[in-house]
């Protein structure tokens, strides 16, 4: 038992403390974290980078998930990439990292800001990480609807969100795009401004040759559209530069060794939705006779594509309205 002699200064009795119940004092500072049952399986992509795959479904399955997240290892610390769907998937992450390197998590960079790809940023906030996002985070946070959806997730994806769980703001904001270095690697931040979300950027580990695209580019699977501007999501997916790299790790599914290829998928399913739905509205068709006639054949046998076709193609009917009224 510790007994502490009332003439002790209590800067001495504090300093005693610090000293000698360091253990007691890192427990009780720690936050726990619901342990997920998730079957996280690291994959190395190149002589640096690594990611994990979230497995397809929509976002309250597999216990959040269904989005990737990827990290660098330098000499000189971690970069990581996105921060998955939970507290607990992001602890899980940082624990696979130990695994493969002794070096600290020094900065995450942030492709958009949406649910299950910023809900574990508080876990690598406690560790002190520099947390990188582009314009339109602010606003998303600040928002309703980041508001609406917390709570929403703190009820469908509890225990793993829950009361404890809060939204992180960056600590720097991209605006322009921008590079810098660590351990002798240099990475270029791509920022792509308002495409599928309401600010995207991409990731590329330049020696590497390896892009980590966010959610702009999505691998075998139909994209969510949510409240994008579908129209400069396309124009970003035209204009988006895959030649040289050795492989493209997408914000859902797998990593591909072709790039080109991956963004045809998903820029092929958006020019279809604008398409189909463009013509409907030109010819003042309602939405339900236009999705009914539309021939979905090349897309209805992806994942999601039951569960988020419809909504995905109402959006960009409601957007493309709204377009034709502005002009």
């Amino acid at each position: 038992m510790l007994t502490c002699n009332r003439s002790l200064p209590w800067q001495v009795i504090v300093l005693f403390l610090m000293l000698f119940n360091q253990p007691l004092l890192a427990q009780a500072s720690a936050t726990e974290y619901a342990p997920t049952s998730v079957d996280m399986k690291v994959k190395r992509v190149s002589e640096h980078v690594y990611y994990v795959e979230g497995i397809p479904g929509i976002a309250t399955d597999n216990e959040g998930f269904i989005s990737n997240a990827g990290f660098v290892v330098t000499n000189d610390g971690v970069v990581v990439f996105d921060s998955l769907g939970t507290p607990s998937l992001a602890h899980k992450l940082i624990q696979k990292i130990k695994t493969i390197t002794d070096q600290p998590v020094k900065k995450v960079v942030v492709s958009h800001f949406h649910a299950d790809h910023i809900y574990g940023l508080q876990v690598f906030e406690e560790l002190g990480a520099e947390i990188i996002a582009p314009l339109g985070a602010q606003k998303y946070i600040r928002s309703e609807a980041a508001s609406s959806r917390l709570e929403e997730r703190q009820f469908s994806l509890d225990p793993w969100v829950n009361e404890n769980t809060h939204l992180v703001l960056p600590d720097v904001t991209v605006e322009k795009s921008t590079t810098f270095t660590l351990g002798g690697i240099t990475f270029v931040i791509n920022f792509m401004g308002k495409a599928h979300s309401d600010g995207d950027m991409t990731m590329l580990v330049e020696p590497d040759k390896v892009l980590f695209s966010g959610d702009i580019i999505f691998q075998g699977r139909i994209p969510f559209v949510g409240s994008a501007d579908s129209k400069k999501w396309l124009d970003t997916l035209t204009r988006l530069e895959t030649h040289g790299l050795t492989a493209l790790i997408p914000g859902h599914g797998p990593a591909s060794r072709n790039p080109g290829s991956t963004i045809s998928l998903t820029r092929r399913y958006l020019a279809y939705l604008r398409k189909v739905m463009g013509t409907g509205i030109e010819d003042l068709t309602p939405f339900d006779e236009v999705y009914a006639e539309a021939d979905w054949s090349e897309f209805k046998n992806l994942p999601a594509f039951a569960e988020g076709n419809r909504i995905n193609a109402y959006q960009v009917y409601l957007s493309m309205e709204a377009e034709l009224l502005e002009q």
